[in-house]
């Protein structure tokens, strides 16, 4: 129930920033149609597809990875204005509170990709999964946003203005750009294949690109889920250090 009322809070928090809201929502559309307006026509993806549906697995993450920055601002911004000391003067501990960001960062994100997923139909994008398909994108996209979304918490955590925790998030920003999100990695140079094979985003992006076109997947769901597990356990526990740090 502390849980719930916390995350409550938190998204009543969002609405009253709508500028900050709004870009969120819409720099990943815009940035969609660019890629897809601008640089779809130049890009030859290997398979044959329209350029929109092999962009839109990497719009989604990119949405969620400028939604995770916001955590990571909001919870910087409880812990710079006093308001977790009241919390804890509540009997209320560092995981609801913590749990609370996170919970209401996974509604936001799922809000915002949902709205660059109903663009990418507006302007041709067609899935041809199946309901379970369908389930299993859904599933797999809901287990990726929990991980950055505790992976900001913990960044929030780390930074000491909300300023700096905006900053630190940069790099979730930057990952789709060096993974197969917008063009396949044999374009890019030979010294980046390496790292953009074995990156985070990429299992994710290729096993969201299968599932959501019903193409075989291999080993990438599995790739992918083993990495938003290592991500989540790892900012979990970092989280528990920093919280007991912080207000100790």
């Amino acid at each position: 129930m502390t849980t719930a009322t916390l995350s409550a809070r938190s998204l009543r928090m969002s609405l009253r920033s709508p500028d900050a809201l709004l870009t969120a929502l819409m720099l990943p559309v815009m940035l969609m149609l660019i890629f897809v307006y601008f640089f779809g026509g130049a890009i030859d993806t290997g398979d044959g597809s329209a350029y929109v549906t092999y962009v839109v697995p990497g719009a989604m993450l990119l949405c969620a990875g400028f939604g995770a920055a916001s955590t990571a601002v909001t919870v910087s911004q409880d812990m710079a204005g006093g308001v977790v000391d009241r919390f804890r003067a509540l009997d209320i501990g560092g995981v609801p509170i913590l749990a609370a960001h996170v919970t209401a960062s996974v509604l936001r994100n799922l809000v915002s990709t949902g709205l660059v997923l109903a663009v990418a139909l507006a302007i041709g994008f067609r899935p041809e999964a199946g309901a379970s398909g369908l389930l299993a994108a859904a599933g797999l996209l809901t287990a990726y946003i929990t991980s950055i979304s505790w992976l900001a918490a913990a960044l929030g955590l780390l930074a000491r203005s909300p300023e700096a925790a905006g900053g630190f998030t940069f790099l979730m920003m930057f990952l789709p750009y060096p993974s197969s999100a917008f063009v396949p990695i044999s374009t890019m140079p030979s010294w980046l294949h390496g790292f953009a094979e074995h990156q985070p985003l990429t299992p994710v992006i290729e096993s969201l690109r299968a599932l959501l076109m019903s193409h075989p997947a291999g080993n990438a769901p599995w790739t992918a889920l083993a990495w938003c597990a290592g991500i989540t356990a790892v900012s979990m526990a970092l989280t528990a250090v920093l919280f007991r740090r912080r207000t100790r």
